[in-house]
């Protein structure tokens, strides 16, 4: 088995990033592992309100790692978003 299986079997229902064997990468969430087909399914987002669950097989993966945290989070404005938002002021 590929060495990032192990893990990658931990991130099932996750957003993830997948490097593949070609140098492109990947993201979405990790939707199942096939083990009898070889094959990784993820969610990926396309555009607008449009997503396409892809299949890869194990031998195109390189890596398979989970999204980190967004870090550090922004402290809502006095007054709250939306009366920033109002006056034209975005974060």
């Amino acid at each position: 088995m590929p060495p990032w299986l192990q893990q990658a079997a931990y991130l099932i229902g996750r957003p993830v990033g997948i490097s593949l064997a070609d140098g492109r990468g990947v993201s979405g969430i990790l939707c199942n592992i096939d083990y009898t087909q070889r094959l990784v399914y993820v969610l990926e987002y396309l555009y607008a309100s449009q997503y396409a669950t892809k299949h890869y097989q194990f031998d195109e993966i390189q890596g398979v790692t989970s999204f980190p945290g967004c870090s550090p989070q922004p402290t809502p404005p006095p007054g709250g978003l939306l009366r920033r938002f109002s006056q034209g002021v975005y974060y």
